[in-house]
């Protein structure tokens, strides 16, 4: 019975050297494929040698760029891309309007399965840019809002610096910047752009957090009835955070009055030699500016000063150049 038994006896057998290490080869290779495959599709993936080094030349002693992947997550998310631009892109929405009864525009077009609306200043940004796409240069957003001009710039492959200080909407920036896949071209700032390094007092109106502003009456100029919570935040002038050697293309500034402010602390960038300085659009809303002890006279007559004196009004934007 003993023999019987060892007869019977079925030992497991092993796997030989060659499919052994066939096995150990594939798996190398399945594991380098998804190595590879999410660093391309995470666009805070650190790589060496791509444009993400940018992040380290705008740090300072006053200011670091926002950290989108500590930033707790916006929710919930209604995104989608934007209509008749010639270089789509995604942006997500800060403000959903009064829900159920009254939802925003988009959200009833979204719903309709139509895209958002285009925004003017996306389509105006990409047609200035599309002009300068074999030139070497940032990009700079000022009130960035939810990224409709920053992601309008990042899709045609520009690099951009956006400025802006209510929380939410950097939240949706970072939503933008993840659906764009444009982390490597995009450098977030919480802060307000202003003539002076330190806090500032901001008002943030509840609902239409694109009206926020750093006066109080301008704020709620349009909007007497929505909520206003003042709140303070960082301000820095753009001349402390863009280095003299770094060419600037474009500026766009809409931060609803304190545009005479943005440009005081952006007067070296104004100031640099024709062909160096940037095209500038700004808003020139006579009636957000006064609220905010500006106007439309006096930053006129401080573009004069640093050599900008071709302007003409679009709607209640101004295009500035020094041509």
């Amino acid at each position: 019975m003993a023999n019987a038994w060892k007869r019977d006896a079925k030992h497991p057998k092993l796997l030989s050297p060659k499919t052994l290490l066939f096995f150990l080869s594939l798996s190398l290779l399945i594991f380098i494929f998804f190595f590879f495959t999410s660093s391309r599709n995470n666009p805070y993936t650190i790589i060496p040698n791509t444009n993400l080094s940018i992040k380290n030349q705008f740090q300072s002693s006053s200011i670091s760029p926002f950290n989108c992947l500590k930033c707790p997550q916006s929710h919930p998310i209604i995104a989608n891309i934007v209509e008749n631009v010639k270089y789509p892109f995604i942006f997500s929405l800060s403000d959903f309007g009064k829900l159920p009864d009254k939802p925003h525009k988009n959200i009833v077009r979204m719903l309709k399965g139509k895209p958002f609306r285009k925004p003017d200043i996306s389509a105006t940004i990409q047609e200035i840019l599309e002009g300068m796409k074999n030139k070497n240069g940032l990009v700079v957003d000022v009130g960035s809002n939810v990224g409709m001009a920053t992601f309008a710039a990042a899709v045609m492959g520009f690099r951009v610096l956006c400025f802006e200080p209510v929380f939410e909407n950097l939240q949706r920036i970072c939503d933008g910047v993840w659906f764009n896949r444009v982390g490597d071209l995009v450098t977030v700032f919480e802060a307000a752009v202003s003539d002076r390094i330190g806090n500032i007092t901001f008002h943030k109106l509840v609902g239409r957090l694109d009206n926020s502003a750093v006066s109080a009456t301008g704020a709620k100029l349009a909007f007497k009835s929505n909520e206003e919570i003042a709140l303070q935040v960082r301000s820095i002038p753009l001349d402390e955070v863009i280095p003299e050697s770094e060419p600037v293309l474009l500026l766009k500034i809409d931060v609803q009055g304190w545009e005479y402010h943005v440009l005081k602390g952006a007067s070296k960038l104004l100031s640099r030699k024709k062909g160096e300085a940037p095209y500038l659009i700004y808003e020139e809303d006579e009636r957000l500016l006064q609220a905010s002890d500006s106007s439309a006279k006096e930053i006129r007559e401080f573009l004069h000063s640093v050599g900008y004196h071709h302007c003409t009004q679009h709607g209640t934007d101004a295009h500035c150049t020094k041509d």
